[in-house]
This record gives structure tokens, C-alpha cells and sequence, in this order.
């Protein structure tokens, strides 16, 4: 993994947020990092109040803007003082959090904070970054995954076991980062969820998220799990028009509103919808729940789109009532359709 900072562009910034927007983007810009709308960054600065008096605030990344193409605006200013006195509650239910949290920022337009403003607002440093690598998630997300981060990192990160993200994580890891950081701590990892860099320039939060996903990717190409052979050989079926608008209009029909589907025949896509072990490797769930909102909990494989609306909303009615709060199940159709004779489908952003 490569750093894309470029000094001549970073000159052109004045201030903390324009720091703050110039290294969110090259985040988002490298899709192992952040899928679209996923990742959150922040700055700790300070601004005049109505009285003229300095005032701490979190420029948090607000929900809805996507890292790669952010704007100034897309960032949320909360009240820091605020937001560090919520961690000290023993609980607070997210509805909750969130009304805490924007009832306290200082601009009446801006977004709506992060779910993880707490825990950005906990972190004792300046810049706060936020990603769902890959190459970290594979590590983590394999068998004795906690073992291999801590073989991997050392003390340089602390260590969170999954938590859903929310006022529970937040409260996590401020204890957790107590008991477990040190002045060489430079990063943090989420098990099963993600990591976290920080420091004291956007700089250098952004070149330590770099550094530390690198030493993911070079364990793996130790481990001989980087590097894959893809097959030559392998052609799509020559597409039926009729057949591929009989699959969309199902899909639109589950969704309930028009679905349009892009399809990838590229030879990493076709090796992976052609792998005998297809129907067991695709429906293991996503790296990370943060990913659910874009790719639904597994893909569909083949064109059964009845079957899947059936099973997810088995999924849904089984899993629900264990929920702290009620939910509502969305739309049952799949955001991934995985074909071995027409290759892989996906729903645009």
C-alpha cells in the first residue's frame, strides 16, 4: 500500500478542515480502504461562539457524504466538550446518541454526525481516521484472527473485540484504550469491523492508516494469501437480452422500485462466480457488517430472486427480535447477483 500525498497539493490547504477534506479523499479514493459512503475522518479544532469565546469542536465526517468526493460541508461540527461527557454515561440508546449529537453542533445544516462521533471525540488526538480495509478485515476475520493482528502489530494498536458500532463501541474503547495505549500507540483495531490511525497533522493519521494496513498486506503475501491465479479460459455466455430484462424486472419487483443492474465479465469476476466452492465462499456474510448497507448480508447466487426474498425475510423475522431496539426490514432483494454462465451483477451506487 502506497501513500498518495503529494506536498505540492497539501500546500494549497489552509486550516484544519481543508487538511481534513484534502486526506479524507485520498482515503476514499483507494477502494481497498473504503467502499462508497463508508470510513469516517475527523479534526479537533477550535471556533468562535455567538459570545467571541474559543470553543473545542469535532469536524466529524457527516452520514450520507462519501469520503472520495467530500466537501467541507459534508463535514458535522459538534460540540467536543459535549460529546466526551456522553462517553462517561453508563448507557444511552442510539436514538438517543444521535439527538444528543445534533442538538449540540454548531451548524443547523450540517449533517448528521457519524454513529461514531463519540468514539472519534475519545481519541486524544488531533486527526482521526477511519477505514474498513481489506487486507485488515481478512486478517481479522480469519481463524485465531485476534492472535494474528497481535503477531502482526504488536503494541502499536489496541485491540477492540467486535462491538456494534454506537454509544456500546464508544464506551469500549475509551476503556479500552486506557488500559492498552502508550506514546507509541498510533492505531487501534476493531475486530471484525475496522481500524483507526491518528496524529497530529492529517498527515500524519492519513501515512500511519497507509503504514498500518501495510503490514496487513505484507502478512498475507507471507502467507501466500495475496497473490491469486486467475483462469484465462473462461468466457460469459453471450447474454439474453430477455433473460437479463426478466432477471432486472424481478428484482424491481422484490425492491419495489426500478433496479438497474451493472454487469462485470472481467476475468477476476468470472474466476470467482466460477469456483466450485461458489455457493459456500459467497454466502459466509460481508467482511464487515459497515458493508451491509451496500451489499446486503450475502449475494444471490444463480437468479432465484424469489427464493432469496424468501430467505432474507426468514433472516429478518428470526434475527429482529433479538435487536435492542425494533427494526424495520428494508426492501428484500439482492445489491449482488452472482451468475456462473453471465457473470457478476451489481446494484450502481
Amino acid at each position: 500500500m502506497n501513500s498518495k500525498y503529494d506536498e505540492k497539493d497539501f500546500s494549497a490547504c489552509f486550516g484544519d478542515l481543508d487538511r481534513r477534506v484534502y486526506t479524507s479523499r485520498l482515503l476514499g479514493q483507494d477502494k481497498s480502504l473504503i467502499l462508497h459512503g463508508g470510513g469516517n475522518t475527523s479534526v479537533k479544532t477550535t471556533q468562535k461562539n455567538a459570545f467571541g469565546e474559543d470553543e473545542e469542536i469535532l469536524l466529524v465526517k457527516g452520514s450520507g457524504w462519501d469520503l472520495e468526493k467530500i466537501e467541507p460541508e459534508g463535514f458535522s461540527p459538534v460540540k467536543l466538550a459535549h460529546l466526551k461527557r456522553l462517553a462517561t454515561l453508563p448507557a444511552l440508546p442510539d436514538p438517543a446518541m444521535v439527538n444528543e449529537m445534533v442538538t449540540h453542533m454548531t451548524r443547523a445544516s450540517a449533517p448528521v454526525p457519524s454513529v461514531e462521533a463519540i468514539l472519534h471525540a475519545i481519541l486524544p488526538f488531533k486527526y482521526v481516521d477511519h477505514t474498513h480495509a481489506d487486507a485488515l478485515l481478512t486478517v481479522s476475520n480469519s481463524v485465531d484472527g485476534e492472535k494474528r493482528i497481535r503477531a502482526i502489530y504488536g503494541d502499536l494498536v489496541v485491540v477492540i473485540p467486535y462491538v456494534m458500532p454506537g454509544f456500546d463501541l464508544a464506551r469500549a474503547c475509551a476503556k479500552e484504550f486506557v488500559l492498552q495505549s502508550h506514546p507509541g500507540t498510533i492505531g487501534m483495531v476493531l475486530l471484525n469491523h475496522g481500524i483507526f490511525s491518528f496524529g497530529d497533522t492529517a498527515r500524519e493519521s492519513y501515512e500511519r492508516m497507509i503504514a498500518l494496513v501495510g503490514r496487513a498486506e505484507d502478512y498475507l503475501r507471507a502467507q501466500g494469501a495475496w497473490d491469486i491465479q486467475i483462469p484465462s479460459h473462461i468466457s460469459p455466455d453471450a447474454a439474453c437480452g430477455l433473460e437479463l430484462a426478466a432477471l432486472r424486472k424481478e428484482l424491481s419487483s422484490v425492491a419495489g422500485f426500478p433496479v438497474v443492474m451493472a454487469r462485470h465479465t472481467d476475468s477476476k469476476s468470472l474466476a470467482f462466480t466460477n469456483r466450485e466452492d461458489l455457493a459456500t465462499v459467497a454466502q459466509q456474510g460481508p467482511a464487515t457488517p459497515d458493508h451491509v448497507i451496500r451489499t446486503k448480508r450475502v449475494p444471490l447466487v444463480g437468479r432465484d430472486v424469489a427464493e432469496y426474498a424468501r430467505r432474507y425475510r426468514a433472516y429478518f423475522e428470526q434475527y429482529e427480535p433479538l435487536a435492542r431496539e425494533r427494526k424495520s426490514m428494508l426492501d428484500a432483494a439482492p445489491r449482488v447477483v452472482l451468475d456462473p454462465s453471465t457473470g457478476t451483477w451489481s446494484k450502481p451506487n
